[in-house]
């Protein structure tokens, strides 16, 4: 598993240098490299992660270093899905980077594990942390291209069109693109945590619990439903929606890691970490 890992962080990191080298010049030969070469480093990490589920018997998110794993896979799969229906090629100068960054952190964390427990393989759990980091992911990309309308934005504002403005999306693109993903994050978002309540009464007994991770991811939940609900009724767009994407994802990070590694919970018991 080793050697996969390194392969794959290999391919990303070759298709994050070619994505950053397409953005910079904009040679045009360099981004279907970098697409594919991207591509090939997901179906390695999809093929390892089915190793891994065969081999452990159960989803592979046991530890830091596995749902690290899962998160990078999930960003990168997510993304190479979008892009082609938003045309925001430019975007994996954000997405592929950051899978990379994911991946050598991962590798570096030990992959120790504990006993296996058979609530692991619930189909409820799985169903969660399916569509929990399918969900997260489309968030994630929410962030980043907020991020970009600020650049845009800037550029525009200051009329400096000699660097972002040439190689950014139009700011009405950046805009659509990103309420799409926040759409769609959103939604899963919701079905994982409706899932992570069936799973919490049958492990637990009752869906609530007070347990940290079910407060910020509720919380997070919140931060979303609120820039979707001034979006639709108080026309929030441009600026304050990306911002409000920005926000989120912070959120999201927290929620994500801050919550494993600061508090205490019933997360913590299958994951030892």
């Amino acid at each position: 598993m080793t050697a996969a890992l390194i392969i794959i962080i290999f391919l990303y990191m070759s298709s994050s240098a070619a994505y950053l080298g397409y953005f910079m010049i904009q040679a045009k030969i360099l981004q279907p490299v970098a697409y594919s070469v991207l591509m090939a480093g997901f179906l390695l990490h999809t093929g390892l992660m089915g190793y891994q589920y065969v081999h452990f018997g159960h989803i592979p998110v046991q530890n830091l270093h596995q749902t690290l794993s899962f998160a990078a896979w999930a960003i990168a799969g997510v993304y190479l899905l979008l892009r082609y229906r938003f045309h925001l090629k430019i975007l994996g100068a954000y997405t592929a980077p950051l899978a990379t960054v994911i991946m050598i952190v991962a590798f570096w964390i030990p992959q120790t594990t504990g006993e296996p427990s058979n609530i692991l393989n619930s189909i409820w759990l799985i169903l969660h942390v399916v569509i929990i980091f399918i969900g997260e992911a489309a968030l994630v990309l929410a962030g980043g291209t907020g991020g970009l309308y600020l650049l845009q934005e800037h550029a525009i504002k200051t009329k400096n069109t000699r660097f972002f403005f040439k190689r950014l999306p139009s700011l009405e693109l950046l805009d659509s693109a990103g309420y799409a993903f926040i759409i769609t994050g959103f939604t899963l978002l919701t079905i994982g945590l409706v899932t992570g309540f069936i799973y919490a009464e049958k492990v637990w007994g009752k869906i609530w619990s007070w347990d940290p991770k079910e407060i910020w991811s509720v919380i997070t939940w919140l931060i979303y439903a609120a820039l979707l609900h001034e979006r639709l009724v108080a026309g929030w767009r441009g600026r304050r929606a990306a911002i409000m994407a920005i926000i989120g994802f912070a959120a999201l990070i927290f929620t994500f890691i801050g919550v494993n590694l600061f508090l205490e919970g019933h997360h913590n018991e299958f994951t030892r970490w």
